[in-house]
């Protein structure tokens, strides 16, 4: 099968290359709600080893389900090589420059209509040799050309590994995720796989209960990081010598205190990369370290001024090239001097955005992947070819977005009442820049890092209106350094929420807000700082949004009898009295930081939404204080997606929210 043109040539003078104009546009009407929240069309393309063939999800457009393509980049020729009737997919990976692997999902289905698992199939470039390699639930899941039966497929608990392995066999390595009765995740178990005839070779001996597995520059086993009893973690690397596995070093499972270093990867010659703090740092960086001698190398290799290390090492042909990074944005470091005058020359012509490039494993071709991204671009995906200079756009995530329409995303800083230093991502619409209505829109977790320069659809969509968007980093926050994310420990609704007020009124003395017209909103932890700052800032927050928020910290610990949650015992016993609060020893902080028992004290309007499926933020939490807060204010809004989780995942459920967050913020702080 052809598809013509598939890929289509870039001019080198063409606005995306160069840039949209900055000036002043001709009036435009609003860019519709369903670009910001639709699917993304494309979601990138991955180069077969020799980098002489293109895999890349292609959209049927009867079935309207995606497709997995195969094209030869040498004559442009596309073929589909797997599809379901009922199904899309999903993750895909090159087992070899012949063979592919790839799994299933449901673009369609939210969390609670969800009945399968992803199953896993393998299938030849050229339509070949189609094979079924583990079911998508009890029952053996089919497909045109599989002559399987059920005692021959692996069970639906087997996943791909993140890690591709050595690509150079019929053979990959794949994770058997074992659960309880009780549906509660217990290890992992590493197999190797046949992907021609679907048979394993064994298991992959494990040091105590695996969660996750490193191989090596060969694509072999070669590190483990377990579960340990009370709380604690440890690594494992397997000797090559006899297969033994020696511990290397343990660490607390929930705080990260303690040991010596995170593993990264293993490079070339068996280079072994890790992640430790420097001496007198409070960030972290990258060392090599010697597994025989049990030491770190005394200066690190990769150091991002004030940033923990995020990324990977890219390897090619036996040789270390580079290192992958995040700062304020994702950027490569080359080591090697070819790649980084390659680097140089696509920013010339590509002067906008960063451009990631994306080498195949090995050297044969002049094929190089490029991801191009900037604040107001989403990112689109090219194909460069070093011989004849040209660039080739494959996809673009999403193509109805207008630049010129979207705003600029900074990062910036503020001080904490207490003297912290907090970053945070502001982004302001077009045109003027001060005295305009805020949204504070806090990122969940709590423990994760909340934004990186990129094009983020909710502060775009939100400024695209009008509003100025403040995202503050908190304390409790990763990736900037220790010091921030420690400081949030038993923080909930005290120094986190100060962090958080800190920032709004930062916003109001720099002359960015107008203190007349500001709104707190935020998903899951930033669904609870959105109540949590209604309550301790009444005249601050003119308004809340807040979805599949934690309203009620103690039902965190309880649960509740019909609902679900998919928090563990080991997180309950380990995590959350360090990370929240400890039940009994806390018991007053905890009352007096729930919402739910505080919910009178909210007499902004508020608009509340909720997951009929979620597991992670069951419904009570939200059933329950609307209702508490309904008896004392009549300004609450409530929506409920019967069939969502943690998160809308279906389009139509995403418009229909941001639609009506659209029309709650123009009528409580009016953007015009």
């Amino acid at each position: 099968m052809r598809f013509h043109p598939f890929l289509r040539a870039l001019a080198v003078a063409g606005a995306f290359l160069c840039g949209h104009s900055q000036a002043a546009d001709t009036a435009k009407a609003l860019p519709p709600i369903a670009d910001f929240f639709s699917n993304p069309e494309f979601t990138g393309a991955v180069l077969s080893p020799s980098g002489k063939y293109l895999a890349v999800k292609v959209s049927n457009k009867s079935s309207k389900r995606d497709m997995l393509g195969v094209v030869d980049l040498t004559t442009n020729a596309v073929k589909v090589v797997g599809n379901f009737s009922d199904a899309d997919i999903g993750a895909y990976q090159w087992v070899n420059d012949e063979r592919l692997v790839f799994t299933a999902t449901d673009r369609d289905l939210a969390q609670g209509d969800m009945r399968y698992a992803p199953g896993l199939y393998a299938i030849n470039r050229d339509g070949s040799k189609f094979r079924q390699l583990a079911m998508r639930n009890g029952q053996p899941f089919i497909t045109n050309g599989s002559s399987l039966t059920s005692r021959e497929l692996l069970p639906w608990h087997t996943y791909l590994m993140p890690q591709t392995g050595a690509q150079d066999s019929e053979y990959i390595y794949v994770q058997d995720r074992i659960f309880s009765s009780s549906g509660e995740y217990l290890y992992t178990n590493l197999l190797k796989l046949n992907t021609l005839n679907g048979r394993v070779n064994g298991s992959v001996k494990r040091p105590g209960d695996s969660y996750f597995w490193l191989l090596d520059n060969k694509g072999e086993p070669r590190l483990t990081m377990t579960n340990d009893k009370g709380g604690t973690n440890s690594v494992y690397y397997r000797d090559p010598a006899n297969d033994e596995w020696r511990k290397l070093t343990d660490f607390e499972r929930y705080t990260g205190h303690g040991g010596a270093f995170r593993p990264v990867s293993f490079g070339p010659d068996g280079t072994f990369y890790v992640v430790s703090h420097a001496p007198g740092k409070d960030t972290t960086a990258v060392f090599t370290y010697d597994i025989a001698a049990g030491k770190m190398s005394d200066k690190p290799l990769v150091a991002l001024d004030g940033y923990d290390f995020s990324g990977n090492m890219i390897v090619r042909d036996n040789k270390l090239l580079g290192v992958n990074h995040l700062t304020d944005a994702w950027g490569t470091s080359w080591t090697d001097p070819a790649m980084k005058a390659l680097q140089e020359k696509i920013d010339k012509m590509l002067p906008n955005t960063v451009n990631q490039l994306t080498l195949p494993a090995r050297r044969e071709t002049p094929w190089v992947l490029v991801t191009a991204f900037a604040d107001i671009w989403p990112k689109r995906t090219m194909l460069y070819n070093t011989e004849t200079d040209k660039l080739t756009l494959v996809g673009a995530a999403f193509s109805n977005i207008d630049p010129n329409q979207m705003a600029r995303k900074d990062l910036v800083h503020y001080k904490a009442r207490d003297g912290l230093s907090i970053p945070a991502w502001l982004t302001l619409p077009k045109g003027e820049g001060k005295n305009l209505p805020l949204i504070v829109l806090v990122h969940g977790g709590p423990w994760v890092r909340g934004g990186k320069w990129e094009w983020d659809p909710e502060a775009q969509f939100l400024a695209s209106r009008g509003y100025a968007v403040l995202e503050p980093e908190y304390r409790g926050s990763t990736g900037y350094g220790g010091r921030l994310y420690r400081a949030g420990f038993k923080q909930w609704g005290l120094k986190m929420q100060d962090d958080i007020t800190d920032g709004t009124r930062w916003a109001i003395d720099k002359g960015y807000a107008d203190a007349r017209r500001i709104c707190i909103a935020g998903a899951s932890y930033g669904g609870y700082a959105t109540l949590m700052g209604l309550i301790k800032e009444p005249n601050l927050y003119k308004c809340g949004v807040e979805w599949v928020g934690v309203s009620d910290i103690n039902l965190m610990y309880t649960g509740s009898w019909f609902y679900a949650s998919d928090f563990t015992d080991d997180y309950k016993r380990y995590g959350m009295p360090v990370l929240i609060g400890d039940r009994e020893k806390d018991a007053e902080q905890l009352k007096a930081t729930s919402p739910l028992l505080r919910a009178s004290e909210v007499k902004q309007p508020l608009l509340m939404a909720y997951g009929g499926a979620d597991t992670r933020v069951p419904l009570p939490h939200g059933t329950k204080f609307y209702n508490a807060v309904k008896e004392t204010n009549p300004n609450v809004e409530w929506i409920e997606y019967e069939e969502e989780g943690h998160g809308w995942k279906l389009p139509k459920n995403r418009i229909d929210f941001w639609g009506k967050v659209e029309k709650f913020l123009d009528k409580n702080i009016g953007a015009q």
